[in-house]
C-alpha cells in the first residue's frame, strides 16, 4: 500500500503539468514574449530558451509522472520550475491564488498583497456590470465569479508535492520505476 500515496500525487500533478506545458507550446511566441518583456512580463534573459525549457519540462515531466517513469529524476527540474514560477511570476501577488479578502492570509500576516483587500469591491462591480449588460445566470451557471490573485499558493503546493516525489519515487507496485528497477536488479543478480 505504500505506493498509493506517490501514485495519487503523480495522478494529481500529471494533468496540471501536461496542460501547463501544452499551453506554453500552443502559444510559444506569446509565452516567450511574456518571459522576456520587462514592462508587462517577467523580464527574464533568453526568453525563448527559458520558455522552451519550462514548457518541455512540464509537458514531458507530466507524462513521465503519469506513468511513474524516472519519477525522482523528473521531479527535480519540475521542483525547480515551480520555484522559478513562484519567484518570478507569483511572489509579487502574495500567497493567495484566488483573491479572498476575508482570509487571514490577506491581512498582511504572510506576504501581503493589498490588492486582495480590494477583491470584494471588484467582484461586486463585475457582478453588477454582468447583471446589467450580460447574461449573468448563464455566465455563472457553472460556478460563481472568482477574482484571481495569482499568488504563490499553487506553485508552492506543486513544489511540495514534487519535492516529496524526489524522496518517495513513483511508488512501489504503482509506477513504471518500480517494475524497471525490479527488472534491472533481477538481471544484475
Amino acid at each position: 500500500m505504500d505506493g498509493i500515496a506517490p501514485l495519487l500525487l503523480r495522478l494529481y500533478l500529471a494533468p496540471i503539468f501536461i496542460q501547463a506545458g501544452w499551453t506554453k507550446f500552443q502559444n510559444f511566441e506569446g509565452t516567450s514574449a511574456w518571459f522576456g518583456n520587462p514592462d508587462w512580463g517577467l523580464g527574464l534573459p533568453f526568453p525563448e530558451v527559458l520558455a522552451l525549457l519550462a514548457a518541455s519540462t512540464e509537458l514531458v515531466g507530466g507524462f513521465l509522472l503519469l506513468i511513474g517513469l524516472f519519477t525522482r529524476l523528473i521531479s527535480i527540474p519540475l521542483a525547480f520550475t515551480m520555484v522559478v514560477a513562484a519567484i518570478t511570476a507569483h511572489a509579487e501577488n502574495g500567497w493567495l491564488a484566488l483573491s479572498d479578502a476575508t482570509s487571514w492570509l490577506a491581512d498582511g500576516t504572510i506576504l501581503l498583497n493589498e490588492r486582495v483587500l480590494d477583491a470584494v469591491e471588484k467582484k461586486q462591480a463585475a457582478i453588477s456590470i454582468l447583471k446589467e449588460y450580460g447574461n449573468y445566470e448563464w455566465l455563472t451557471s457553472s460556478g460563481s465569479i472568482t477574482i484571481l490573485n495569482n499568488g504563490i499558493e499553487f506553485a508552492a503546493t506543486y513544489f511540495i508535492m514534487v519535492f516529496v516525489l524526489i524522496f518517495t519515487g513513483g511508488g512501489r507496485y504503482t509506477s513504471a520505476d518500480h517494475f524497471l528497477r525490479k527488472k534491472i536488479f533481477k538481471q544484475g543478480h
